[in-house]
């Protein structure tokens, strides 16, 4: 699978961990906590019972702990290199406006109200229950008392947002990256095209999943008009770890799952693997990169009829400590060249041997994916899988040379199943005064010179 539960798949990793902040003092002023907001509704029943008038409510300023925060500006996006965290709200726009000033508008909107949301900030001051009584909020409140839970957002932009030669209509098609075209068709891949692609990409990563669908909701709220929501995903517990801090996790086949994942204290690989160089494209994308998804459904029910030492023999490894075959501990060198009793000791098409950076010339990519469950396919069989990230500095020789040996001759082909696909430019990191397309669109909503 797209590297999907490759258990030993060597996705690349981080430049540096993530670097933590306070909050602005007075950021949260005006904020209601759910406890609260809870506690002013009952005390107003009982106030408005004895023919009381209730006024408003709310509660001390506060702030959150540095460890929440995760800073959003800096070198790189945040979301990228930054530690997995166990929750995703992923989602895909198709532009609707024909004017780039509005689009570019609502660049510098989004990015001023996201810096605020990842630090635990209404998407205004008061917003949520300050505002006019006869308007809308200008947040939606539910995550009013929440701390942001290490909340990064991270944009991407996608091949159909440049246009093409004969329409181009945010004049932004020759600055459009070689690299960035849609992924090619895989064999065996059945893919949903009102769930793939897209021109704009935000993927909303925290540790509690209310944060992050607050902060796609909001920002889908202020695109009403400029763009509208083609798909979304969301995603509960990690499939990969980007830090030596995080333990392995495992998939909803019950594996450890990226075992061999770049990590953020190994910036040199991820330099090499990650981050565009000014020299390879489109200067403006120097010190981003290039994001590919691919939803990847796993059929659960099969494989979870399937013996033991089949199971293991499709991911070249032991299910119980994440070891591969020939070694005791899970982070043991796979050996490729030992053959055992009935031929390789690690099968031939096992998922771990087409994921190896040995078996691709040397060829990784950085991880972060998510498992993910949408209920029923109204066949009585789970719709549940991984829903596969990655991160890389050209998609076309990374990650495609990846997906075509895994889709040609992966044993786990028999038990998935890939119905999405995208693939999105990333920008770089922000500067103070800059917004999430600047180095795109231009400081002034022109291009660059």
């Amino acid at each position: 699978m797209s590297k999907a539960s490759s258990q030993g798949s060597d996705p690349v990793q981080n430049s540096e961990p993530a670097q933590h902040v306070a909050p602005e003092s007075g950021s949260a002023r005006g904020r209601l906590s759910r406890r609260g907001l809870f506690g002013a509704i009952g005390a107003g029943a009982a106030l408005a019972g004895a023919g009381a008038v209730v006024g408003r409510v709310t509660a001390p300023e506060h702030t959150h702990a540095a460890a929440d925060i995760v800073e959003f500006r800096g070198e790189h996006q945040s979301g990228i290199v930054t530690p997995t965290q166990d929750r995703l709200h992923f989602v895909s726009f198709d532009v609707v406006t024909e004017s780039r000033d509005r689009l570019v508008a609502m660049l510098r909107e989004w990015t001023e109200v996201a810096e605020r949301m990842t630090k635990g900030e209404e998407t205004y001051p008061g917003a949520a229950v300050d505002g006019p009584q006869y308007a809308p909020p200008k947040d939606t409140g539910e995550a009013l008392g929440l701390a942001p839970s290490q909340l990064t957002l991270t944009i991407g932009f996608g091949p159909s947002l440049f246009g093409t030669a004969d329409n181009d209509r945010f004049d932004i098609y020759a600055r459009k990256p070689a690299a960035l075209v849609d992924l090619p068709h895989f064999p065996g891949q059945i893919l949903n095209p009102a769930i793939s692609g897209g021109d704009i990409a935000i993927q909303a990563c925290s540790n509690d999943p209310q944060v992050a669908v607050h902060a796609v909701r909001n920002l889908a709220r202020i695109g009403t008009g400029i763009v509208a929501v083609k798909w979304s995903q969301l995603g509960f517990g990690r499939t990969s770890s980007t830090s030596t801090d995080q333990v392995t996790a495992r998939n909803l086949m019950g594996f450890k799952d990226g075992t061999n994942n770049l990590k953020a204290e190994d910036p040199s690989a991820v330099s090499e693997f990650v981050w565009v160089d000014p020299a390879d494209d489109q200067d403006w994308l120097a010190g981003g990169s290039f994001l590919v998804t691919r939803r990847i459904r796993m059929l659960i029910e099969s494989w979870d009829r399937t013996t033991l030492n089949e199971q293991e023999r499709v991911i070249g490894r032991f299910k119980g400590n994440g070891a591969p075959f020939g070694g005791s501990e899970e982070f043991d060198q796979v050996d490729l060249q030992s053959a055992g009793p009935h031929g390789p000791m690690i099968d031939h098409r096992a998922h771990i041997r087409l994921a190896s950076a040995e078996s691709l010339g040397g060829v990784k990519l950085l991880r972060r994916g998510y498992n993910f469950t949408d209920g029923s396919d109204g066949f009585g069989h789970l719709d549940a899988g991984l829903f596969f990230i990655a991160y890389c500095r050209n998609p076309q020789t990374q990650f495609v040379p990846m997906q075509l040996q895994l889709a040609r001759s992966d044993l786990l082909n028999e038990y998935i199943q890939h119905t999405s696909s995208a693939v999105f430019a990333v920008p770089p990191g922000l500067r103070d005064g800059q917004y999430w397309g600047s180095t795109l669109f231009g400081a002034a909503g022109s291009p660059p010179a």
